[in-house]
């Protein structure tokens, strides 16, 4: 949500959902956390076949309200690389909630049943493991 746009309200959930309630915008975050993606050719690349238009708004509205942060591409400084920022990382416990809850509820999910087992486990561990790894990317 841009800072321009009005509020519904001030529920903690309406402004998550202003957030981040859009078909695309948790798929970009699963790609980042989850895919190890970083550049827009690599979103673009995810089997959803999200348009570049709404990829592109995607990423600059996550970067504009402090999700991600861009750089340039050291190996094409054309290009940009995205990353967390710090209130994106607070978004792992709630993607890896999403991810237990698809996994447990959809018969034809794609997780692994290793994953579903770990995420059963070790909430907190994953949690830990892929805040450390985003944190040093």
């Amino acid at each position: 949500m841009s800072p321009c746009n009005a509020r519904r309200s001030h529920c903690p959930i309406s402004f998550s959902l202003d957030l981040l309630g859009d078909r695309w915008t948790m798929l970009v975050i699963r790609d980042l956390v989850i895919l190890g993606k970083r550049r827009f050719k690599e979103f673009e690349e995810s089997g959803e076949g999200i348009a570049t238009n709404v990829l592109s708004d995607r990423l600059q509205s996550l970067t504009e309200s402090g999700i991600l942060q861009s750089k340039k591409d050291p190996e094409d400084g054309r290009r940009v690389i995205y990353s967390l920022t710090e209130k994106g990382l607070d978004l792992i416990p709630i993607l890896v909630d999403l991810a237990a809850f698809g996994a447990k509820h959809d018969a034809e999910t794609a997780a692994p049943k290793e994953m579903q087992k770990r995420l059963a486990q070790d909430r907190d561990g994953v949690i830990a493991e892929l805040r450390e790894r985003l944190s040093r990317a």
